[in-house]
């Protein structure tokens, strides 16, 4: 008779000794990924993919948050996202929204729990993007994501998009205003300034109304199949041809990983001044600019801010044209279809008339009367957006 100890049982046997194992799996609490960290036998591509993850995080909290604060509600999140949703964050964040993403899906229901306090967008652009964000209404959904009108009211989907990279953040005036956006574009005296545009340098020339743009810039109409035409320009010269807009995003770049649409970056011109080489280089990721319901909407994909200028972004009735700043990662709607009706073409003295259908974009410069940069081609690299006119 033999005698063998297997855990806390023995076994008796008058032939050979009988092995009973007993596999004892403890009761997993708190941070999973880190306990999973500690124990060898239990590492897995997923807990690799969710390391992966905390360590893109902000590295600043927001200013109600400590070190570590929504952790827990993070690794709550990480555990109910599928391996493949898992991965298809990972590179989101890697790449920093410079590559196509794909919708990142958590279920509606999951916002409701009570592991988890934040809604699941706006808990991943805390943490990846905007550590002082607050509330979910300061978000706009991007128009290449699947969920796009869905969560703002549109939808009643079982599935969210949560992917950080599928957001951009509204820019609004009061947070926080760009310096210029206080004063009225007519309260520095820009009358007596000696250096104006002279539409005799112009690569186009001037017509008989003394208008400085380029005359091919004329009305597309429905039959183009485009609702809208891209001018660049450097300074006061139209560089490349027109580009026409046939789906309702596009891309505007000079440096894009993966996408395709309007590449500044292929346009060649004969001289370029140092300005026109600095501002080129900040271009970056450029723009998307989109057409929705309401009208036409700009994001900010560089890392440096671009100006924007329209009719319809000042209030009803104000002279002149405003600027406003719009920072990386932000939204702006630069244009709104329901105010732009009886809008009149109007003129400033020096900078030639504006157009009532048109946007200008200026990279990484802003201009105004209380600019150095008095106009906007005096800006190095700008675009003129050339909407169709409607029937």
């Amino acid at each position: 008779m033999s005698v063998s100890q297997c855990g806390s049982e023995y076994v008796r046997s008058e032939h050979r000794p009988v092995h009973r194992i007993l596999v004892l799996t403890p009761r997993v609490s708190g941070d999973v990924a880190a306990w999973w960290a500690q124990h060898p036998m239990f590492r897995s591509r997923r807990a690799s993919l969710v390391r992966r993850l905390w360590r893109y995080r902000c590295a600043g909290p927001g200013p109600e948050d400590g070190h570590g604060a929504l952790k827990p509600a993070a690794h709550a999140l990480f555990k109910k996202l599928k391996d493949e949703e898992l991965e298809l964050l990972v590179q989101a964040v890697e790449s920093r929204g410079a590559g196509q993403s794909g919708c990142v899906w958590v279920a509606r229901a999951e916002q409701r729990g009570t592991k988890q306090a934040l809604p699941p967008q706006l808990l991943l652009c805390r943490l990846y993007r905007w550590p002082d964000l607050r509330d979910p209404h300061e978000l706009k959904r991007l128009s290449c994501c699947q969920s796009f009108g869905g969560w703002r009211g549109c939808g009643e989907g079982a599935t969210l998009c949560c992917n950080p990279h599928h957001l951009s953040r509204l820019a609004m005036p009061e947070t926080p205003p760009p310096p210029y956006s206080k004063i009225s574009p007519f309260s520095c005296p820009w009358a007596e300034v000696s250096e104006r545009p002279n539409s005799s340098h112009l690569e186009s020339g001037c017509n008989a109304h003394g208008d400085w743009r380029d005359p091919s810039l004329a009305w597309s109409t429905t039959r183009d199949g485009c609702w809208c035409k891209l001018a660049y320009w450097e300074h006061r010269t139209r560089v490349g041809r027109l580009y026409a807009v046939h789906e309702t995003s596009v891309n505007i770049f000079c440096e894009l990983p993966q996408g395709s649409g309007f590449s500044l970056g292929q346009l060649q011109a004969e001289r370029r001044s140092a300005a026109v080489r600095r501002a080129r280089s900040k271009i970056g990721r450029g723009l998307l600019l989109s057409q929705e319901r309401d009208g036409v909407w700009a994001y900010n994909r560089s890392e440096h801010p671009i100006f924007a200028s329209s009719p319809t972004l000042g209030p009803p009735g104000a002279r002149g044209l405003p600027v406003r700043k719009v920072l990386p990662g932000y939204s702006l709607q630069v244009f709104d279809y329901e105010r732009a009706g009886g809008q009149a073409s109007w003129r400033r003295p020096g900078d030639g008339p504006c157009d009532p259908n048109s946007i200008r974009i200026s990279f990484a410069k802003g201009w105004g009367p209380c600019y150095s940069r008095q106009f906007i081609t005096a800006c190095p690299c700008w675009l003129e957006i050339l909407l169709t006119k409607p029937r």
